[in-house]
């Protein structure tokens, strides 16, 4: 019985950390001199370094956001066989961006994370959300809306995946469903400022031209 507790234990742990890195912060350091959480919108996110690094910091930043949640299930699957405990540790890769514990526990929004771990366990649904972040953004040039948009759609998704299927995948499927349903939660609680925003018309539209030198 400890072992699948030590596993468990494990795979969160690596999971959170990877999340933890905070790759915004760090390019901004490393190559720009400055702390991005000085500028923009102060969020250590994909976003914001876009806005802030500019447009081939900001891509990089997002890619690398996406392998920290990709990585975190491919190293929970070597340990772990259940889907609900790879779920479990996944999860904490998110929790690690939001929470970065090398920030003070303050990072970003987790989206970009979210997505790499989505990637890994359910990429059809997410190449759909993809998608209709990708309409929303170009036809409103807001992140946040795109963002809110893509995570309900990939939970409209998931259940009505849900409902299709039975048997042991009933349960394989119910796991991601609670996982979507989660990160959908998160999502739209981390955006509560930018709702708020979009609703007074004053939410910042995305820009990728370099706004720092």
């Amino acid at each position: 019985m400890m072992y699948p507790i030590l596993y468990i234990s494990i795979s969160v742990v690596i999971a959170y950390l990877l999340g933890s890195i905070p790759t915004a912060y760090l390019a901004g350091k490393l190559f720009m001199k400055i702390d991005i959480r000085e500028h923009g919108s102060g969020n250590v996110g994909a976003t914001n370094a876009l806005r802030v690094l500019g447009n081939k910091m900001g891509i990089i930043v997002l890619l690398i956001d996406i392998l920290k949640g990709a990585l975190a299930v491919y190293i929970a699957k070597i340990f772990l066989e259940s889907q609900w405990q790879i779920i479990l540790a996944s999860f904490f890769a998110i929790v690690g961006h939001i929470y970065t514990c090398f920030l003070g526990f303050k990072g970003g929004k987790g989206v970009a994370t979210a997505a790499g771990v989505c990637f890994i366990l359910i990429p059809v649904n997410l190449a759909f959300a993809l998608f209709v972040f990708s309409i929303v953004l170009i036809l409103s040039k807001y992140v946040s809306l795109s963002s809110i948009s893509a995570a309900l759609v990939l939970l409209t998704l998931q259940g009505m995946r849900l409902c299709l299927v039975t048997g042991h995948f009933y349960n394989h499927e119910l796991a991601n469903f609670i996982f979507v349903l989660i990160i959908v939660v998160f999502v739209i609680v981390k955006h509560i400022p930018n709702i708020k925003r979009l609703i007074n018309g004053n939410e910042n539209k995305i820009s990728l031209k370099k706004k720092v030198t």
